[in-house]
């Protein structure tokens, strides 16, 4: 049967570029299975925070397939830390949209624990069914951050409202599966593990040599790659003085190229963080090495992972990770920290390596291993594309979530 699908996702619309500020995983999460949900045959409608106010509110992204713009706050961008005050606007403008009857969704799938609060009021004064992937943990959040957690206090009593009455939560990994049921009391049988993904027709390996003649890589440097979000929790200050330590202890040419930020030229009065990292690499004494390269469309990333030698993400936490899974999907071996989602991902002397968190000598004896044994690339990057394309593609991931769906709309929990 296919089904009237709603997808709420209060700050991360499915048309934002990722590798800004607040834009990422779930962006391209939301895009692609939507996407491929439409392509089965499913009406899927995609509602996000009207963030300008040139955009219609109803933006139609190809058959069977929708971006609706919720009035919420002022139509400019956000932080996502201050819209929690906005979410009762959201959610009455959404309860009027179902109560349209060509307007009603079978169910309703919310990302983000914002969205999952508009979803929880949908289902008690609308009777809608609603499953939450959350995408990142309140509890989880605070723990490895501390006082730099801006989020309102009040996130995790959500979450818990949440978790107690979503029809199903969606845990990417079997660490938040676990976090879930310690932190949130969550009951295993209401839950299903369902990873990201990857598109191996997008993301695959394009040959180095081509890769780097289209960026202007050196052909013949060593080649260590980031892309991400330029925040301070994905740990890219530990990448820098990891490869600074790697540079400093051997001759041959080598250079990290860092790709995200808020603009396609790095501009660090637009995103503070390359600031913040390029006067480490200069106190490093490696400044000459380290190229920032701002954000860049889907259609170039392939053309990074595939120039790179090795693709490094050193996060603090990381519920998922999806960046990691593109770099293997285009043949990439990754050393990436052992915390989260990346401890699934990423098969420790596979598909590369995990580390300790903040560690930069770790990832030093990393890299120095993997400059040293070409062979070892090949052979890592040829079984980190063979696991992308056996458990997770979007392919895949979307016949998970219409199992989920479909179980929701017929089964009374």
């Amino acid at each position: 049967m296919k089904l009237h699908i709603g997808m709420i996702s209060d700050h991360a619309s499915p048309l934002a570029p990722p590798g800004g500020t607040d834009s990422g995983g779930q962006n391209v999460y939301v895009s692609q299975t939507a996407r491929y949900l439409a392509r089965r045959g499913h009406r899927v409608d995609v509602f996000t925070r009207r963030d300008d106010s040139r955009l219609p509110e109803v933006l139609y992204r190809g058959r069977n397939l929708r971006v609706i713009h919720v009035p919420a706050g002022p139509p400019v961008p956000l932080p996502k830390e201050g819209l929690l005050s906005y979410m009762p606007d959201f959610s009455h403008w959404m309860q009027r949209w179902m109560m349209r009857a060509e307007e009603a969704c079978d169910l309703v799938h919310a990302h983000f624990w914002m969205s999952g609060l508009v979803a929880a009021e949908l289902k008690e004064r609308l009777g809608i069914p609603y499953v939450t992937s959350f995408h990142a943990l309140g509890t989880v959040r605070r723990n490895h951050q501390g006082d730099l957690d801006r989020f309102p206090p009040e996130r995790m009593a959500i979450e818990k409202r949440i978790v107690q009455t979503s029809d199903r939560v969606i845990a990417s990994c079997p660490q938040e599966f676990e976090d879930l049921v310690r932190y949130y009391d969550a009951e295993p049988h209401r839950m299903a593990r369902i990873p990201c993904g990857v598109d191996p027709g997008e993301m695959r390996p394009l040959g180095k040599r081509h890769a780097r003649w289209r960026l202007g890589i050196p052909e013949h440097h060593f080649i260590a790659m980031h892309v991400g979000r330029m925040v301070p929790r994905k740990g890219i200050d530990n990448v820098v003085r990891g490869f600074a330590r790697f540079l400093r202890c051997q001759s041959r040419p080598a250079a990290l190229y860092i790709v995200g930020g808020d603009s396609e030229a790095p501009d660090p009065r637009l995103t503070p963080e390359i600031g913040v990292l390029s006067r480490l690499a200069e106190s490093e004494g490696v400044s000459h090495a380290v190229h920032f390269v701002g954000r860049r469309d889907r259609e170039k990333l392939k053309l990074y992972y595939s120039a790179a030698d090795v693709f490094l993400t050193t996060p603090w936490y990381e519920p998922f990770g999806i960046t990691p899974l593109e770099a293997m999907a285009c043949g990439t071996p990754v050393i990436a920290s052992e915390v989260g989602g990346l401890k699934y991902t990423v098969c420790h002397q596979k598909t590369g390596f995990l580390v300790s968190v903040n560690h930069a000598e770790a990832l030093e004896e990393r890299l120095l291993e993997l400059s040293l044994k070409p062979d070892l690339r090949t052979q890592m990057g040829r079984i980190g594309r063979r696991r992308t394309r056996a458990l997770f593609r979007w392919s895949r991931v979307t016949h998970l979530l219409e199992e989920v769906y479909h179980e929701v709309t017929h089964d009374d929990l």
